[in-house]
């Protein structure tokens, strides 16, 4: 399943780049950080697990060069459970009495292809639909030494009364391994055709004892400057 986008075409000043050295990522008591991911337009993405949850369930942190502002919690199939939006609060979950179709991980692998359907509900009262599917292109690519296949995806985004809100298209990686998606090369459009295109492909990994793991802030492209106002919404989606 597509995950997390970020806007791109907001301003990214050198100054909100890397934080001193030796800030560090904690997650919450109970939970184990399993690998730090460094990708393109400075993100950085701490994947761990807590105690509490269900087996091959996982927590994914993502932080820009401000620090840290999404946290999503997914399972073994990479079924969007739940996220937090931790610039304004809002909460959104899974609603699986709504969702005609989860999305399934392991039919992915299995047919090189997973089609979905499902509905989220946030503490704000918002409802939204996500249709697409995700496609094995058959490209395998190394990056820093973990073997990523290639996905392409499209995704419609809807309302409660089936309105358009955007659509996003475009390339992402999966580690059958780590059974969960990365980004690449994405396009997103607004229902009324705005566009942007981001590019948040995987730089490097960390895991634990190695240079990097626990980073609290990104390593790259920070330092670029962007203008302009972003079609996309603040709150990053699925």
């Amino acid at each position: 399943m597509a995950m997390l986008v970020r806007a791109a075409l907001i301003a990214i000043v050198a100054g909100a780049g890397p934080a001193a050295a030796g800030a560090a990522f904690q997650p919450p008591r109970g939970c184990t950080l399993d690998v730090t991911v460094q990708s393109h337009s400075c993100q950085v993405a701490n994947l761990y697990r807590c105690s509490g949850d269900p087996a091959g369930d996982r927590w994914i942190s993502y932080a820009d060069g401000e620090g840290e502002y999404f946290r999503t919690h997914i399972d073994r199939e990479t079924r969007w459970l739940e996220s937090i939006d931790l610039n304004t609060g809002t909460v959104d979950l899974l609603d699986p009495a709504s969702s005609a179709d989860a999305a399934s991980f392991s039919t992915l692998l299995a047919t090189g292809r997973d089609d979905y359907d499902f509905v989220t509900l946030s503490n704000m009262g918002d409802v939204r639909r996500y249709v697409g599917h995700d496609r094995l292109t058959g490209r395998v690519q190394t990056i820093d030494k973990v073997p990523l296949e290639q996905t392409e995806f499209e995704l419609k985004v809807l309302d409660a009364e089936g309105n358009l809100i955007a659509t996003r298209t475009g390339t992402q990686f999966i580690s059958r391994e780590m059974r969960v998606f990365f980004g690449d090369r994405e396009t997103f459009e607004n229902a009324q055709g705005d566009s942007v295109s981001t590019f948040e492909a995987p730089v490097s990994f960390a895991f634990p004892g190695d240079k990097g793991f626990g980073a609290a802030k990104p390593d790259h492209d920070c330092d670029m400057m962007m203008t302009g106002v972003s079609p996309i919404p603040t709150q990053p989606t699925l």
